[in-house]
């Protein structure tokens, strides 16, 4: 099987919903069961590209799309299964608003290492102490975050440490998320702005830093809240990263014989896709990118 990575680059507030709450929140966001960051399962992301793609403007032809993600209806006479296959897509950015530079670019040691074992890289992360006194962060240089060697995320105060694998990370992920030269600047804004955190610290605001909205219904008579119309959604702040795998096999379709090499091909490297609910009031607008294979 033939792998891609692929970012999913919020541009605005992103729900992907459990549908249900045991907590406070009302409709809270799909959260990993072992480590609660938040994550968009990959069957959300399947159907949007299945709908997106079977468009005329990317010019895939009905025959390819069948073969990519299989029949519409299992009444099909030709049945297969398609030869696409989407990961769940994981959280390797978070924004954090902070009071020196607006907004840190946030990722942590744990989502670095399992990030470069997707990507097939030796995991270089840095060592960060967090004691009950002094808690460590790191910066690429030149970052806009560093306030007198402190790093000032929400209400946490946050030691900045040098190391060199803070440069490289920024640089990593900046390329990924800007490819083009002409987007030079984002690339170069996304790494004034990126950090580095303790796994507890990065957890802690994985929990706590994500965006609640109160939405109510209004009496067109009373003009009040209507009866139980106030609810709360959480949100991925806008800005947000996440990454995850694409599997591409041969084909399986019988009227259409493709190893996975020429099938990656028909994949667009970049689209813009509405991901999850809440679409008619702009959430899930997102960049969607894809890295070149590997076997």
């Amino acid at each position: 099987m033939l792998q891609k990575i692929y970012h999913v680059h919020a541009l605005s507030a992103l729900h992907v919903g459990t549908g249900q709450s045991v907590g406070v929140v009302d409709l809270p966001i799909a959260r990993a069961r072992a480590t609660q960051l938040p994550l968009v399962p990959g069957s959300a992301l399947k159907g949007v590209l299945r709908d997106e793609l079977a468009g005329t403007d990317y010019k895939l032809g009905t025959t390819t799309h069948k073969t990519l993600f299989g029949p519409e209806s299992s009444a099909d006479s030709n049945t297969h299964a398609g030869a696409l296959s989407v990961g769940d897509a994981h959280l390797l950015v978070l924004p954090i608003r902070a009071l020196h530079g607006i907004v840190a670019f946030a990722t942590s040691p744990f989502i670095l290492q399992r990030y470069a074992r997707d990507l097939g890289l030796p995991s270089s992360l840095p060592t960060l102490v967090v004691t009950e006194n002094e808690t460590e962060a790191t910066l690429p240089k030149g970052s806009e975050l560093n306030l007198n060697n402190k790093v000032l995320l929400e209400d946490l105060d946050l030691k900045v440490v040098a190391a060199p694998e803070a440069d490289t990370w920024a640089e990593r992920i900046a390329a990924s998320l800007y490819p083009a030269e002409a987007e030079r600047e984002w690339r170069d804004a996304f790494k004034e702005h990126f950090v580095i955190l303790p796994d507890a610290v990065f957890s802690f605001l994985a929990d706590t830093a994500t965006e609640i909205r109160a939405r109510v219904c209004i009496n067109n008579d009373t003009r009040t809240v209507a009866p139980g119309a106030l609810w709360y959604e959480e949100n991925l702040p806008a800005e947000s990263v996440l990454w995850g795998v694409l599997g591409i096999s041969r084909s399986r379709n019988s009227e259409h014989v493709a190893n996975a090499e020429t099938l990656a091909q028909q994949l667009p490297s970049a689209l813009e896709l509405q991901i999850g609910g809440k679409h008619t009031i702009g959430r899930g607008l997102c960049r969607w990118l894809l890295s070149e294979p590997k076997n």
